[in-house]
């Protein structure tokens, strides 16, 4: 009998030990070590780039694609207020400003309509941030960016194996980032990792990732760089994760038409939308926004089904509300209403490739029960 089911449990069930043992026997398990490579390029032809570099995770991704990118300080940079902190955090530790836009109601991603309105002289990039399963609007953010001589910071972390428009996810712009959480879609552990085709952008992340040493003499610096390097460890996991990536894809698809039947029908739900005309919906998590009819917050749902052993996981708070920027004098009085209705309504719930028909079942019934519960 079921009584507790996992936000995430990751499918470690192809190489990974074969793989791990090969890095004990012959020694190699630090960043100097074969499957950094393989997995960097294996990664890169996923996504039709030129270049990866691996780092050790998708946060300090994202802070090497901002650091390499070089842009002029205090240059702003628009994004969606609804996402992880990593995204605005890398921005301002570059010295630049995040400007903020609101999201789409359906699909949660960043509202491309909204870019432009906030372009000023100052701006210089867009960081494009996939939440969730499906795609931002690439087309119409990739023309606006070309139109005012934007760069392009793709945050591809919960989108590897995704399409928009038939491209990969990962493939846009001037450089994308990925993280290898455990409930990614291809995990490491902890790991990251940049993806671009510029040869000399290739060269400026690899640098920083690796304390900037010269290239003729070792320990000596021009250049302040950071210690993100990826182990051979942790790369020989990605390597053989990447071996799976198809049958992971279609396990997260299952799972996500699989949770569409079983909670069709249920009143006061927004379930995640299947599909749009740009993008087939990847579910990396099944995200659930209650209705403001529903006498129950995101919290006090999360509560209830923790209790009848389903694990759940809070949507991200928007940034526009983090008390960290508004100390900072941040995003003063700005407002974004369908990304604090996404905050404070919204939670995912187990959604991890080890999850089984069962499980799902056992979900769908304690979701129903606790919209009965709280009606």
């Amino acid at each position: 009998m079921i009584s507790n089911v996992p936000v995430n449990e990751p499918d470690l069930s192809g190489n990974e030990k074969k793989y791990l043992n090969e890095c004990i026997d012959t020694g190699w398990i630090s960043s100097e070590g074969p499957f950094v490579g393989r997995f960097e390029k294996g990664m890169a032809d996923l996504c039709r780039r030129r270049h990866g570099v691996a780092v050790c995770n998708g946060s300090v991704a994202l802070d090497t694609a901002l650091q390499a990118l070089d842009l002029p300080k205090e240059s702003e940079v628009i994004m969606p207020s609804f996402t992880i902190i990593s995204c605005a955090s890398a921005i301002t530790r570059a010295g630049c400003t995040p400007v903020l836009v609101d999201s789409d109601a359906m699909t949660w991603n960043m509202d491309v309509s909204r870019i432009e309105n906030k372009i000023t002289s100052e701006t210089k990039a867009i960081m494009a941030v996939h939440l969730y399963g499906l795609p931002v609007e690439m087309r119409s953010l990739m023309s606006i960016a070309a139109k005012y001589d934007l760069r392009v910071i793709e945050d591809a972390a919960e989108a590897t194996g995704q399409e928009c428009d038939g491209a990969p996810c990962g493939s846009f712009g001037d450089v994308s980032c990925f993280s290898f959480y455990p409930n990614k879609h291809v995990t490491t552990g902890e790991g990251g990792m940049v993806l671009c085709d510029d040869d000399a952008l290739f060269k400026k992340c690899r640098s920083l990732r690796n304390l900037c040493f010269a290239p003729e003499r070792r320990f000596v610096h021009r250049e302040l760089g950071y210690n993100f390097r990826m182990s051979n460890i942790q790369a020989a996991l990605g390597v053989a994760q990447l071996e799976r990536i198809e049958a992971t894809l279609r396990k997260k698809r299952y799972i996500g038409a699989r949770y569409q039947e079983l909670l069709s029908g249920i009143k006061g739900l927004q379930l995640p939308l299947p599909r749009t005309d740009y993008a087939e919906n990847l579910y990396w998590i099944f995200g659930i926004v209650l209705d403001e009819d529903v006498p129950a917050d995101a919290g006090e749902f999360e509560k209830r089904l923790q209790a009848r052993g389903v694990g759940t996981r809070p949507f991200f708070w928007p940034m526009h509300e983090q008390p960290i920027f508004q100390e900072q004098g941040l995003f003063r009085g700005e407002r974004y209403p369908v990304a604090e209705k996404l905050a404070r309504r919204g939670f995912y719930i187990p959604s991890g490739l080890a999850l089984t028909d069962e499980q799902m079942e056992y979900v769908a019934a304690q979701v129903r029960a606790v919209v009965e519960e709280v009606a």
